[in-house]
């Protein structure tokens, strides 16, 4: 089993790409080597594969990234199933966990997060949670994006170490977190992870 993480940007048109597309292409180095892990094309969209285990995250800390510039978004999806053909570049890839992906996109209305994969029953609870989440996440300013994504990326970090890394006082960041429902983001990253353990 395979994961792949179509998206794209929302209002890019509106904004400079030369200031989001470096820290998106930094997130997406984390996750492997272009052009076969991870393409950007038609300027604004991308594919990303990785370990369904970790595509949640990913996508919460992509979304992290891009909130940090004023007016972006982004919408994400997520396909789980397997990989048939193996091409050097992602995009020319395919399998079941691209179709699932491409038409999980292509279904993205109003929502900005959503997941398909083989077991129907998984994802009709974890698509309520997904767009009960968003409803806290769409709403990111960027400094909580900034200190949630510093926080995902640095689980050993504590708030205090956190607030030096970030140049802000502890309180500051203990504020931030909770605005941005950083608990209960964490439970259903926890919840996501061990379900796609026992199904995958």
């Amino acid at each position: 089993m395979t994961s792949i993480i179509t998206g794209d940007i929302i209002n890019s048109k509106e904004t400079n790409p030369e200031k989001w597309l470096k820290p998106l292409k930094s997130v997406l180095n984390n996750y492997g080597n272009e052009p076969a892990n991870w393409e950007i094309y038609r300027g604004d969209s991308f594919q990303l594969e990785l370990t369904p285990e970790i595509a949640l995250e990913a996508c919460i800390i992509i979304k992290a990234t891009i909130k940090q510039f004023k007016n972006l978004d982004v919408r994400l999806a997520i396909g789980i199933g397997e990989k048939t053909y193996q091409s050097d570049k992602i995009t020319e890839s395919n399998g079941s966990a691209f179709v699932n992906s491409g038409e999980c996109f292509e279904q993205l209305k109003k929502s900005t997060l959503a997941i398909k994969s083989p077991f129907k029953a998984f994802d009709i609870q974890i698509n309520i949670m997904l767009d009960l989440a968003t409803l806290t996440i769409n709403s990111w300013k960027s400094t909580s994006s900034k200190t949630i994504k510093t926080t995902i990326e640095n689980p050993k970090l504590n708030q205090i170490q956190l607030a030096k890394l970030l140049g802000k006082t502890q309180s500051n960041i203990s504020e931030s977190l909770k605005r941005a429902g950083f608990d209960e983001i964490s439970k259903l990253l926890h919840y996501y992870k061990t379900q796609i353990q026992t199904l995958c």
